[in-house]
């Protein structure tokens, strides 16, 4: 095993988090912060959403020149991707050191004046932790390979007999033989789920959680109102020679939780876990663990189904999840495609095969299957560029219950570029303006930049910006900022009692909300034909009003009967009979 402190935690924290609060206690009653169930949530990456200054990085100081940007969206909390000083062999989740920011990026007196421009917009911020592993090059592994004797030698796993030791099946296994490599100066094999280079961190070790809980206080100090917690479910994964587990792991969850609530009462953990909808439950712990999951299920689900333009598996998703509740514990954070490959392992093995072979070609021909489990492919790639159906995606994601994540590019329809090695080929720049150079990300010569711009991987594709959509009527970006607005002017998405309604035809799904005697409905055509549907409404026709969408419709009767373009969706609301 293995073990190591940076002497950073001791470190001086310099400023206090806005809007933050030191009552420990505020919530002891068992309330709980209500924000990130209203809020729209942002994903982006710094280092390729804006260069400020000519380096060929995007830059904290270039998020904050595109705030404006993300006003006019109407997203109100930012997650941020890790950020953090690291040798980026895995996109910065390959961490160096926790408590700054890499150098290339900015400094952390650039995250303070990010915080202080989002807090007078009344924006949030999450970041991401990876708590589960860190980089070879992170100090606490240098000196656990230089002296068995050290405390950090146990902030690691390790064994000197590796064929006798626990084996399982490495979370990458196209690139990797197993979860345990060789370090000569240590002269041990040590243990990582992930890629050679980020070896797991042994968190059942209680200094290793103590550095754990002050790295997360180190941040909410400088205004973070929450986190990202990266590979939840590894960290609870057998671990090391004999694949030990924590003894009590929703212990570890729930110590985290007290420790962040302490520095700010409203700070909020998000967990990655991509466990079976089974085991799900168990992450929130009775409402002391985790206060909302991402929602690897959805994902795979509702992407899939409006793709094939059939919305049984909606159905089948709302059937295996633990249903979200406004006045329980059990919350989720949905997305349609996040910065990862897109992962059908929650999909029934008959729909991950075809899904499979129906997604699986880019626009040339190749292959985007990717880790045995998914497609290194962006949302405009998977739905062929039709901007109808990503606007219609988007209404959907921003109509479930649960808090909704829009990913960087895809409110304008950026594509994938398999030209670019395993992920990053959904990681390119952010494309500001497509009539400058480097699509206005940076003024970098294009060899300098992070990552390539303006390659598609696919002839002939279209390729989106950001300049030809915003202020656009109709454009890709102006419906889903109509989107976006619809579910913030929508406090019953998130406090309403949520229901299925069902139709005949096998291409629509509706589904309403009801709170304080009014009623929400959502319908959305997963067809690319027109679709005509006749729903129950028990809402009085004078008070019916349009929320979102452009579908004629009639209510009358207890029923509503709308008329739904390909791609075609409606928000109607109005007071109950």
């Amino acid at each position: 095993m293995d073990a190591d402190a940076s002497g950073d935690g001791t470190r001086e924290r310099e400023r206090s988090g806005g809007g933050a609060s030191t009552a420990a206690g505020v919530f002891a009653d068992g309330g709980r912060p209500e924000w990130y169930r209203d809020a729209v949530v942002y994903s982006l990456d710094v280092k390729t959403f804006r260069d400020s200054d000519g380096d060929g990085w995007g830059d904290v100081r270039g998020v904050i020149d595109r705030l404006d940007y993300l006003d006019d969206l109407g997203v109100d909390c930012l997650w941020l991707r890790p950020f953090y000083p690291s040798p980026l062999r895995d996109n910065g989740y390959d961490v160096a050191d926790y408590r700054d920011v890499d150098d290339r990026l900015g400094s952390l007196d650039d995250f303070d004046a990010l915080v202080d421009e989002l807090d007078e917009r009344g924006m949030r911020l999450i970041t991401d932790l990876v708590l589960n592993h860190t980089s070879i090059d992170h100090e606490w592994f240098q000196r656990a390979r230089e002296d068995p004797e050290s405390e950090y030698h146990d902030y690691y796993l390790w064994t000197s007999h590796v064929e006798e030791a626990y084996h399982t099946e490495n979370i990458f296994p196209e690139f990797e033989d197993g979860v345990w490599s060789y370090d000569e100066t240590a002269g041990k094999h040590y243990f990582h789920q992930f890629y050679w280079h980020q070896p797991d961190l042994n968190v059942a070790n209680p200094a290793v959680q103590e550095e754990l809980f002050s790295i997360a206080e180190f941040w909410l100090d400088r205004g973070v109102d929450g986190f990202r917690i990266d590979a939840a479910h590894p960290m609870i994964l057998p671990k090391g020679h004999d694949a030990h587990r924590l003894e009590d792991p929703q212990g570890l969850f729930r110590e985290l939780k007290r420790r962040v609530r302490a520095v700010n009462d409203e700070a909020v953990l998000l967990a990655e876990a991509d466990d079976e909808p089974d085991r799900l439950d168990f992450y929130f712990a009775d409402g002391e663990g985790f206060d909302a999951l991402f929602n690897f299920v959805g994902n795979s689900h509702v992407t899939y189904g409006i793709g094939v333009e059939d919305v049984w598996p909606l159905y089948r998703m709302f059937e295996v999840l633990p249903e979200p509740d406004p006045d329980g514990h059990a919350w989720w954070a949905n997305f349609l495609r996040n910065h990862d490959e897109w992962n059908l392992l929650k999909l029934p093995h008959e729909a991950l095969e075809h899904a499979r072979e129906e997604f699986r070609q880019g626009g040339d021909g190749r292959d985007s299957w990717i880790f045995g489990r998914g497609h290194r492919l962006r949302l405009a790639d998977l739905y062929d560029g039709d901007h109808d159906r990503i606007a219609m995606a988007h209404s959907l994601l921003l109509s479930l219950p649960g808090t909704p994540i829009v990913n960087s590019g895809d409110e304008i329809g950026m594509h994938a570029d398999l030209d670019l090695p395993e992920r990053q080929a959904v990681r390119t720049p952010m494309r500001w303006d497509g009539s400058e150079p480097n699509a206005g990300f940076s003024e970098a010569d294009p060899g300098d930049l992070v990552i390539p711009v303006d390659g598609t991987g696919w002839p002939g594709v279209y390729q989106a910006d950001v300049a030809s959509q915003r202020g656009v009527e109709g454009s890709l970006f102006e419906r889903v900022a109509d989107a976006v607005r619809a579910r913030r002017d929508s406090p019953a998405v998130s406090r309403g009692e949520f229901s299925i309604v069902h139709t005949d035809p096998t291409e629509v799904w509706a589904h309403r909300f009801d709170r304080e005697g009014r009623a929400l409905l959502c319908v959305h055509n997963f067809s690319g034909e027109p679709r005509e549907v006749v729903v129950g409404f028990d809402v009085d026709p004078a008070d019916a009003e349009r929320v979102l969408g452009d579908a004629d419709y009639r209510v009358a009767d207890g029923g509503v009967t709308a008329s739904l373009d390909g791609c075609g969706y409606l928000w109607l609301r109005g007071e109950r009979r």
